[in-house]
């Protein structure tokens, strides 16, 4: 039994080049997982959803029973990796790493009809199948590091997202007092004025709603100009990530595995 969950584990988790068996299998599920992604897309095409319903059906049927028998068999060899090595804590801590979340995510909008909810609610959980799309971060190194950017930057992004939200609730508050009393349908409360906060602050404009006192008008201009430079934060922040995660990987692959020493080119 070891000796199967050895093999199994290398098939899954272990990425060795010379691995026929595990670089097959990493091809199959990702060719699996596009055309997951495509029949998502293609089903909501009336005229082919007519044709090819059924196909659609069992497509998404068997997919699901693929991934449920894979998700099960991750969570079994987990084990045989030394940071989850403990049989119940190594389990659970997996279970909650992103990775994990991202399979579980995949697969459970398919899984939740057979509770017998509401119709109308599960329709939000069918658009959730697009998280099998995000599996596919695990075998492109790409995707790895813009995974590790945000990871590293986290503190800074969540201050200046926090701040960009306390702008947005404080010029929709104050764009709600100004211009209430004129525009009583448009800037009804400040949750409806968040709206026009959101168009203005990411300098998109859509002009649907907009002020017409020379007050609310002043403070517009003065909010849309803030957003060019509010919005250039998070920009800079990210640019400056991947440009150490790139030049630290650089310096890694350079280096000797064994003692560190800079190797001569």
């Amino acid at each position: 039994m070891l000796n199967i969950k050895k093999v199994v584990h290398n098939i899954l988790e272990v990425s060795d080049p010379d691995d026929r068996f595990g670089k097959a299998f990493d091809i199959f599920l990702i060719t699996l997982i596009l055309l997951n992604v495509l029949a998502l897309v293609l089903e909501t095409v009336d005229p082919i959803q007519e044709v090819m319903g059924d196909f659609f059906y069992w497509f998404e049927f068997y997919s699901v029973m693929f991934f449920v028998v894979e998700y099960v068999l991750r969570v079994w060899t987990i084990t045989l990796n030394p940071e989850f090595s403990h049989p119940v804590w190594g389990r659970v801590r997996y279970l909650f790493t992103a990775i994990a979340l991202i399979d579980l995510f995949a697969i459970l909008p398919s899984i939740l009809p057979l509770l017998r909810l509401d119709l109308r609610f599960l329709r939000l959980f069918r658009v959730m199948r697009i998280f099998r799309l995000l599996r596919i971060a695990r075998y492109f190194r790409a995707l790895n590091i813009i995974i590790e950017v945000f990871r590293s930057k986290k503190e800074e992004l969540v201050i200046i997202v926090s701040f960009i939200l306390f702008m947005l609730v404080f010029a929709a508050s104050l764009m709600y007092y100004i211009e209430n009393e004129a525009q009583p349908e448009a800037f009804a409360s400040i949750p409806h004025a968040m709206w026009w906060g959101v168009a203005t602050l990411t300098t998109v404009g859509y002009g649907d709603v907009y002020p017409i006192t020379p007050l609310g008008q002043t403070l517009g201009a003065f909010i849309a100009l803030l957003g060019i430079g509010l919005f250039a934060l998070p920009t800079g922040i990210l640019a400056s990530g991947f440009s150490e995660e790139i030049k630290k990987r650089k310096s890694i692959s350079s280096s000797c595995p064994h003692c560190g020493e800079k190797l001569e080119d």
